[in-house]
């Protein structure tokens, strides 16, 4: 089992604020456990008391819609914190994180979390950077969901995903998503994500290999969006 106090993956979240004893202290409390692709790490209205550091793998955060539909609301990569908000606003979880492929997460305990929160200025700075980067993020997706068409945000999902999570050595986008899941991050009908993908795919935006999906026109795709 990794160490925080030795673990790269903290450079990459706000456990990096925190002196190399609290890393101790929290490593010695954390707890470590693989979540298969396709399970929930937690549920929408769960009480979680702790936060989630991801060490492996990525998931999806979504919140069930009014017609019953999942809105998947960000991806969540190696190096991220899960939980944080519910913790810190002491309320059940608003989001449901489920995992896209094996992931590997650490478990660690609400009352060590506070207790840096109080002690650690440092750290309770980067906890409230990172959520008001969320918030941040979070306006941009509203504005884009009443202004942009359903086929500039799919254009966008894409290249996000290309941006941020690069492709393998063919090429391919490395997050292979289901259409329902793109369909979920734009907000619109599945029918209609195959519908623009199939457009794109004519177009020779993209190209496809079962899911896989390969950007073949950046800057055109870019234009799009």
């Amino acid at each position: 089992m990794s160490r925080c106090e030795q673990c790269i993956v903290r450079q990459f979240n706000s456990l990096k604020s925190l002196t190399k004893d609290e890393l101790i202290r929290v490593s010695d409390c954390k707890t470590s456990k693989v979540i298969k692709k396709g399970h929930l790490i937690f549920n929408e209205g769960d009480t979680i008391n702790g936060v989630f550091c991801v060490r492996e793998g990525i998931c999806k955060l979504t919140k069930l819609s009014a017609n019953g539909k999942d809105q998947i609301v960000k991806l969540v990569v190696k190096g991220d914190l899960l939980g944080q908000r519910s913790l810190i606003s002491e309320e059940a979880t608003n989001l449901s994180a489920t995992a896209l492929n094996d992931m590997q997460v650490c478990f660690i305990p609400k009352k060590e979390i506070m207790r840096d929160l109080h002690e650690n200025t440092n750290f309770s700075m980067d906890v409230l950077k990172t959520m008001a980067k969320d918030l941040k993020e979070a306006d941009n997706v509203i504005v884009n969901m009443a202004q942009k068409s359903v086929k500039q945000r799919l254009a966008e999902t894409l290249l996000y995903i290309y941006t941020v999570f690069g492709t393998t050595e063919n090429g391919m986008l490395t997050i292979v998503l289901s259409r329902e899941d793109y369909a979920n991050i734009v907000g619109t009908a599945t029918e209609s994500a195959i519908r623009i993908l199939s457009q794109f795919k004519k177009n020779g935006l993209i190209s496809t290999k079962g899911k896989q999906i390969k950007i073949e026109k950046l800057e055109a795709l870019k234009r799009v969006s």
